[in-house]
């Protein structure tokens, strides 16, 4: 199965060499992000916007996808609780390099930890 999922991942990512491993962050866009946002990352228009990655300049700002990932923005869902905190700095990595995006600069697991909106507690049912 998980054969198959490289493959599809692969498929679907073409700049990825086929010799390489493929990015975290690459893994996490397709399994997450994709759906909303599209394979190539220009977002979509239909019940609501959903926000294009590809070439949007807000993400040279690192504070702004991480906040945007962790704490939620209109359509966008909070992913904070549901993506570890590597998740989130491997999938904002991957789009700040990807799509015609080239913002330099590595986010990390503790910058996630640092800057992210932080989860609600959970409720006790």
């Amino acid at each position: 199965m998980k054969t198959i999922f490289i493959a599809a991942l692969l498929a679907a990512t073409p700049a990825l060499a086929r010799d390489a491993p493929p990015h975290p962050g690459a893994i996490v866009y397709l399994e997450v992000c994709q759906a909303c946002h599209m394979a190539n990352a220009k977002g979509a228009v239909g019940a609501g916007r959903i926000a294009a990655l590809a070439g949007n300049g807000n993400l040279a700002y690192p504070e702004y996808p991480i906040a945007v990932v962790t704490g939620g923005k209109g359509a966008m869902p909070w992913f904070r609780g549901q993506l570890t905190d590597q998740q989130i700095a491997d999938v904002i990595g991957y789009v700040r390099t990807h799509f015609g995006n080239r913002y330099k600069g590595r986010i990390t697991a503790d910058q996630i930890a640092a800057l992210g909106v932080k989860a609600p507690p959970r409720s006790r049912e």
